[in-house]
């Protein structure tokens, strides 16, 4: 792992002094048109100045997708640019567990560990951005918050030819927390390439990232009616917790150790490369040739390589607590649960064309061999899996219909039986009338690897191992109105053999069917010319008895006055509020990672409030924002006292202030 650190640490550094060397010279390329613009070449700007020096094209894609798009230059929400979504609840600190109060079970087939509770701060591989860029661009941001709370994020991409571009990437959360035992410190590396032969029939892909979560977890609050008492315990850090101790440990702001709680890393490294075969073009100007290539087929390879490490430490073991939580006793001084995994994948594709100049019509088959490797200390099992997959999608050149058929199968080895099928179907019902979108999926998947009792996760667990695959079966309708900022949806779960935990150790399967309904609306009003007004509500349903608990309502409303104003100031300050109905909210278990069901207390929260002022300047982005403003009270002492609960026993953060800016530079 350090050698593959030290390895990209020398690529950037080295793009940096390549971009210096050439000093001002642009790079000639040819870009997909976007928003409407058509295909051009970007010429060396000491051959021909246009004033435009200055400004530079940066587009991305995604590495299953063509379409190039711009980068989001709006600031009406912060959510867009933080990591954890405004659907979800977090366990009152940044960094923290987090889960969707939305029902989302896991619909994904084949081999999958089950720790996700930490999902929203470690970016997806195939959510890896593919830049284009006329000129090397660097984007920094720094966002601060309460008790020396920060996150930090880099990002540089350049081309350094016109068919070779180079992108990094840097995050870093640290944040110690309001309550006891609660610091957090997560960072992620990410280091991807995109080489494009010089007549576009060969094109290679190199995606490496590494993600290190830590996470101190104190149980929760030992006694809940100490939040009450704000004459000793106005400072909520002095609130005595669960685990963890009572006494503090000071670490500097990079610190990473964590004395108690989850510490995660995960590897990902991806090459994909292919060659197609079809009939080539080109575009001749006064300077130089443009090569065109439209495929016919394509034939595709592509090798992944993943490790995860989980591990549960705890350095300063409470007794109490592992005994009222887990009903451990006898447990030493230091106590430690870990697991670690290895997978490598092995694929190969062939895409088909029907229509030669229409790259978003396509017909793909792909069969994957994929060999998995586990170290639980005592045992190193090893496992195989042999899996095909399909797909076909096809947007038409009139955009009125998109569709997409995919399918996975698990023919043998450890996930065998295991498969997927998704379809969705998109169409334009008219330009005033907007879109509607029908969509399927069933998924019959094996379940997760920590209710496998092989490991050191499930010997905490003493219910039952014996699990069958679990199948769930969703369908969808969305209609969007763009005209109207109008978009109106709703889902269909039907979940059978559902798997979840029932307490701080056990988990249980659901052997009954039971489904949930979901319905969604967004909307946008506009009040005045520069007043508006955002609504998103949903409305959730579940069968009686059903092993999930959701608040009925979800919905967040922001009151915004925004614009454009002296014609480079984008301004967005208002206010923004969430709330949800009360509900039988799912309790946290530490050592394990996982949220659970629990059936005994019913959590009635306030709505959450804060006030914002967001507003760009070319390209400066700065977010102010004063959060959980529902927290004040009057009596017996006035301050932010009146705390919302995330779990049963772990309250949210009272007021806080956050401060961010983000800022691009074209070197």
């Amino acid at each position: 792992m350090l050698r593959i650190v030290c390895f990209v640490i020398f690529l950037f550094g080295a793009s940096v002094l390549f971009a210096q060397f050439t000093g001002n010279r642009n790079i000639m390329q040819s870009l997909p048109s976007v928003s409407g613009g058509g295909q051009g070449t970007f010429k060396d700007t000491l051959l021909h100045r246009t004033g435009l020096e200055d400004s530079a094209t940066i587009l991305y894609r995604y590495l299953d997708t063509v379409k190039f798009n711009p980068l989001d230059s709006s600031v009406n929400d912060f959510y867009k640019r933080w990591p954890v979504p405004w659907s979800n609840v977090f366990l009152g600190n940044t960094g923290s567990a987090t889960k969707s109060y939305l029902f989302s079970p896991i619909l994904r087939a084949g081999w999958d560990h089950g720790f996700h509770s930490y999902d929203a701060y470690i970016p997806e591989l195939f959510d890896t951005k593919i830049y284009n860029t006329t000129r090397p661009y660097t984007q920094l941001a720094y966002i601060l918050g309460p008790k020396s709370e920060q996150s930090i994020n880099v990002l540089h991409t350049q081309n350094y030819r016109r068919n070779l571009n180079f992108t990094f990437r840097f995050n870093l959360i640290n944040a110690p927390g309001i309550f006891k035992n609660q610091k957090t410190n997560h960072s992620n590396l990410h280091f991807n390439t995109w080489y494009t032969g010089k007549k576009k029939r060969y094109n290679a892909f190199f995606i490496a990232s590494s993600a290190k979560i830590g996470a101190t977890e104190n149980g929760g609050l030992s006694d809940l009616s100490l939040l009450n008492n704000t004459e000793s315990y106005g400072d909520r850090f002095n609130i005595p917790t669960l685990l963890g101790g009572s006494s503090y440990k000071s670490q500097s702001f990079l610190s990473s150790t964590i004395y108690t709680g989850n510490k995660y890393q995960l590897t990902n490294l991806l090459f994909r490369h292919y060659y197609d075969v079809g009939k080539k073009d080109s575009v001749v100007t006064d300077s130089s040739v443009n090569y065109l290539f439209y495929p016919r087929f394509r034939f595709q390879h592509t090798v992944q390589f993943n490790t995860y490490t989980f591990e549960y430490v705890d350095q300063n073991v409470d007794t109490s607590g592992y005994r009222k939580l887990y009903n451990l006793t006898n447990l030493p001084s230091k106590f430690g649960v870990k697991d670690f995994w290895q997978t490598f994948t092995n694929e190969a594709a062939i895409y088909s064309y029907p229509d030669i100049k229409n790259q978003l019509q396509f017909l793909k088959v792909a069969a994957a061999y994929q060999t998995l490797h586990a170290d639980f200390g005592t045992n190193e099992p090893s496992f195989t899996n042999l899996f095909f997959n399909g797909e076909y999608r096809n947007k038409t050149k009139n955009k009125k219909w998109d569709m997409e058929l995919a399918g996975t199968l698990y023919m043998a080895g450890f996930n065998g039986g295991d498969y997927s099928v998704v379809a969705s179907l998109k169409r334009l019902i008219g330009q005033k009338l907007g879109y509607l979108t029908l969509g399927f999926q069933n998924v019959n998947r094996s379940p997760s690897v920590i209710n496998n009792d092989m490991s050191n996760f499930k010997k905490l667990n003493i219910g039952n191992t014996n699990f069958n695959k679990e199948n769930i079966t969703v369908g969808s309708a969305l209609y969007e109105l763009p005209q109207q900022k109008l978009v109106l949806g709703a889902k269909y779960f039907i979940a059978g053999n559902y798997i979840y935990f029932s307490d701080y150790s056990t988990s249980q399967q659901e052997a009954t069917l039971f489904n949930v309904l979901q319905l969604q609306l967004q909307k946008q009003f506009r009040i005045r010319k520069n007043l508006n007004w955002y609504t998103e509500i949903y409305i959730q349903q579940t069968t009686p008895n059903a092993p999930v608990h959701l608040p009925l309502i979800l919905t967040r409303n922001r009151l915004a006055f925004e614009g454009l104003f002296y014609k480079r100031l984008s301004l967005s300050t208002g206010i923004e509020m969430r709330y949800h109905t009360p509900y039988k909210a799912d309790g946290y278990s530490p050592i394990l990672g996982q949220f659970f069901l629990q059936d005994q207390t019913t959590i009635k929260n306030l709505p959450d409030v804060a006030a914002y002022l967001h507003f760009r300047v070319r390209t400066f982005y700065l977010f102010l924002r004063a959060e959980n403003l529902n927290t004040i009270q009057f009596s017996p002492n006035v301050g932010f006292y009146n705390n919302n609960m995330a779990t049963p026993s772990q309250p949210t953060p009272g007021y806080f202030l956050r401060f961010g800016i983000y800022w691009g530079f074209i070197n």
